[in-house]
């Protein structure tokens, strides 16, 4: 029941950022209601989302981010640790680095559909892109003007305003998200961001030479 409730959640929350970026305000009508019932009974296929990782998939250890883009603390991370992680780890080869989203809001959901609407081959430019300018599109103001914000992140990343408009509107491409989401978290025990799990244990946030020493182990050196 959790899972539908949240589902139906981001049908509304989907909605309404559909109608803002359509240039309506938000409200509810019949058809947002028939997709909120249609959500409910739904069976949603989860093999349709694409794993966004890095590294070498081969690698003895596999490093597993759970992160909001919303979330402070995450674009910390990415600005400082994962840069060294990537310089030292992902890039050598060492480990294979996977990322996956966590939903705690329609605005963190609004902007994991851009950064995946730019593709596996740039999705981790579109998230630098999207830590690096956290502090300017969630302050945006109201769901207008954040849609707008990180409508900018895309045409900066090259994306066209056909291709935006299409990802922000696949309404079934969030419900995707967050069932997929919510099968993850639920599996590996996820309540914070960021949360890793390292080779199947969990861990909360670290700095560097915490996760270094961790990976370190695992790795035999």
């Amino acid at each position: 029941m959790a899972r539908i409730v949240a589902v139906i959640g981001v049908v509304a929350a989907l909605a309404a950022g559909l109608m803002l970026w359509n240039g309506r305000a938000p409200g509810t009508d019949n058809s947002l209601l028939a997709g909120m019932a249609m959500a409910q009974e739904a069976d949603i296929d989860v093999s349709t989302i694409i794993e966004m990782e890095q590294g070498n998939p081969d690698a003895p250890v596999t490093v597993v981010e759970y992160a909001s883009f919303t979330c402070p603390h995450c674009a910390t991370f990415h600005k400082t640790t994962y840069k060294q992680l990537k310089s030292d780890y992902i890039d050598t080869g060492k480990i294979r680095f996977v990322y996956r989203e966590v939903y705690f809001d329609r605005y963190g959901l609004w902007a994991s559909m851009i950064a995946r609407c730019a593709g596996p081959d740039k999705f981790f430019g579109m998230t630098e892109l999207i830590y690096d300018g956290q502090a300017t599109w969630a302050r945006a103001g109201g769901p207008a003007e954040i849609v707008s914000e990180l409508s900018k992140i895309g045409r900066l990343a090259g994306l066209s305003e056909d291709t935006l408009d299409a990802c922000l509107k696949d309404g079934t491409k969030a419900q995707t998200l967050v069932t997929w989401y919510q099968q993850n978290a639920e599996e590996d025990g996820i309540d914070s961001t960021p949360s890793f799990i390292i080779n199947g244990e969990k861990h909360s946030n670290m700095s560097f030479a915490d996760m270094s020493a961790i990976i370190d182990k695992a790795l035999g050196e």
